[in-house]
């Protein structure tokens, strides 16, 4: 079948020639302004556009080209766009490639050049295509970008981070300590646009309060005692790509305002400097304690609250997700005897139900360092809960009262499922396959359990 191609040109003579020389590699549809071109790319029916700048009402000047073009990479993020510019036009050409555009065709156009373009572009949108396929299918699988999950709140969170990742809003991540905060930062970059550009991570609270603001913001040389050189700050170093800010909370009142100055007009000035930089930096700030009582206390301020409050995400705690306990601990177990070349280690009975038992206040995190604690203080080949610290959980339970059986078929009833609605991503009919049961059977348990899909 041939490839769907949108050609955006105004020109009928050129138009006809792009048809004509296209045409059998390619089902082209031609729209000779932004007013026709854009219900067209919209649809999602092109995966590649080819873009004249010269568009009515000014077809001499590439204003209404590019404003397209910038508006193309909001509301179709996924489509690659080719832009047909003149020779003498490397400054236009190079501002269209800054503002989301594939690649770019001079004119007169050359179609043996054409060609090589769009094959080369449709190549990237088809690995780009199967590379988010594959994420979704992971993020189905429990997966996603290296965050593990299958409980409904995580398979939600999962679905949050995705939405978010289509936008370059500010989002704050909240949560308690231990949560996975940078890991959701980390992977609201890798599903961006910018995930082939700088990921910079920085922990607000970490430096000391008289250096944040030239690590931030970077100085010029003698700017201040002991400024030897010129340094760049982590808004410039991020620049194209994410900033993220890990205790956002920490930040000092005066440092707060010039990051309100750069949500506002992303625009920074060096400590000691004089011009006025432009950056292009997607923000994501962290913090786990609570902002609104922090702008009450007078300790944030209330407008950059507002500011990175755009896109929330509350990440839950390990507690909040006990369907997710066993399967990270397995995640974590192997990737930790990956890395000690130990094959064959795995939990006994009497952890599993330690693990499980568990309220973990530390979160994920505790999680982890358990796990490697057992493996730097045994060679066993079994761990047990004494190896993960994990006794007193397992007295504990030995002290409480045997449950009886129906409270034991119960609990397995609504952890399965729980389960089931999770890996099906609560389709009812999928859910039934997976317990096989029948829809009216499984209606009747979540009414039974006040389970809500």
């Amino acid at each position: 079948m041939r490839k769907k191609l949108l050609v955006i040109e105004d020109e009928n003579a050129v138009a006809k020639q792009l048809r004509w020389g296209l045409d059998k590699e390619y089902e082209i549809t031609i729209a000779s302004d932004a007013v026709q071109a854009k219900p067209l790319v919209a649809s999602g029916v092109f995966q590649v556009v080819t873009l004249d700048l010269g568009l009515p009402p000014y077809p001499d000047t590439p204003q209404q080209g590019l404003k397209l073009l910038e508006e193309i990479s909001s509301f179709a993020p996924h489509t690659r766009t080719i832009v047909i510019t003149g020779n003498a036009e490397k400054e236009t050409a190079i501002k269209a490639i800054s503002l989301g555009a594939a690649d770019f065709c001079p004119k007169p156009i050359d179609l043996s050049l054409l060609k090589i373009i769009l094959s080369r572009t449709y190549k990237i949108q088809e690995l780009e295509e199967s590379n988010r396929q594959l994420q979704m299918q992971n993020c189905q699988c429990g997966l996603l970008c290296g965050m593990v999950g299958v409980s409904p709140v995580m398979i939600k969170l999962f679905e949050q981070l995705q939405h978010a990742s289509k936008t370059d809003y500010p989002v704050l991540v909240t949560g308690n300590t231990g949560t996975g905060k940078e890991m959701a930062a980390k992977a609201l970059h890798c599903l961006s646009q910018r995930a082939a550009k700088p990921l910079i991570i920085i922990n607000c609270g970490a430096i000391p309060e008289n250096l944040v603001e030239s690590e931030l913001f970077g100085h010029e040389k003698g700017s201040f005692t002991g400024a030897a050189c010129r340094k760049t700050g982590r808004f410039e170093q991020a620049d194209k790509g994410t900033l993220f800010l890990d205790e956002i909370g920490e930040l000092p009142l005066p440092v707060q305002v010039k990051l309100l100055r750069f949500l506002q007009e992303s625009t920074i000035d060096r400590v000691g400097g004089s011009k006025t930089i432009s950056v292009d930096v997607r923000i994501v700030a962290a913090t786990n304690i609570d902002l609104e009582d922090a702008v009450k206390n007078g300790t944030f301020r209330e407008d950059l609250f507002y500011r990175l409050n755009v896109v929330p995400l509350k990440l839950p705690d390990l507690k909040e997700r006990p369907e997710d306990i066993l399967l990270l601990a397995h995640n974590f177990l192997l990737e930790e005897t990956r890395k000690l070349k130990r094959a064959g280690i795995s939990f006994s009975p009497a952890a599993i139900a330690a693990l499980t038992a568990h309220e973990w206040p530390g979160n994920v995190r505790e999680l982890k360092n358990r796990i490697r604690r057992a493996l730097g203080t045994t060679m066993d080949r079994f761990i047990t809960p004494v190896d993960l610290g994990l006794e007193e959980t397992q007295s504990r339970q030995e002290e409480q009262k045997l449950p009886s059986l129906k409270e034991v078929r119960e609990t397995a009833e609504k952890k399965a499922v729980r389960h089931a609605l999770a890996l099906s991503g609560n389709n009812i009919s999928q859910a039934a396959r997976l317990l096989e049961i029948s829809r009216p059977t499984l209606h009747d348990i979540l009414k039974k359990y006040d389970i809500g899909t």
